[in-house]
């Protein structure tokens, strides 16, 4: 019953770990010629994504763990969309919405050229 009750717990620490984390996207602010001022927004970086929010479950070189697949090879297996739809709308035990926007958009771009 304790393994369990342990199991249980871990689990769902896994869950909320991988569920985690803020808005790491930093808007800068620049000034134009004409004294206004716009802002900007950096580029999105994948594979910082990747090792922010997929690596906890997934392997530090996204080999896989456990129940959760390889990431190292899934763009031989799902297209760009495929993958968009599995980080957007979750899949098995992966629940949908760790990544959104153009973050989930560039990492499924750059999960889908991993073959």
């Amino acid at each position: 019953m304790n393994k369990k009750l342990l199991a249980l717990i871990f689990g769902a620490g896994l869950v909320l770990a991988a569920c985690g984390g803020g808005d790491d996207k930093a808007d800068k602010d620049t000034s134009t010629d004409s004294g206004t001022t716009t802002t900007e927004t950096a580029s999105v970086d994948a594979e910082k994504i990747v090792s922010a929010k997929c690596i906890s479950c997934h392997g530090q070189n996204l080999e896989g763990q456990g129940n959760f697949p390889a990431l190292n090879n899934v763009g031989s297996r799902l297209s760009q969309d495929e993958i968009l739809n599995v980080i957007e709308n979750g899949r098995g035990a992966m629940p949908g919405g760790i990544i959104s926007g153009d973050d989930a958009t560039a990492v499924a771009e750059w999960l889908a050229a991993k073959k």
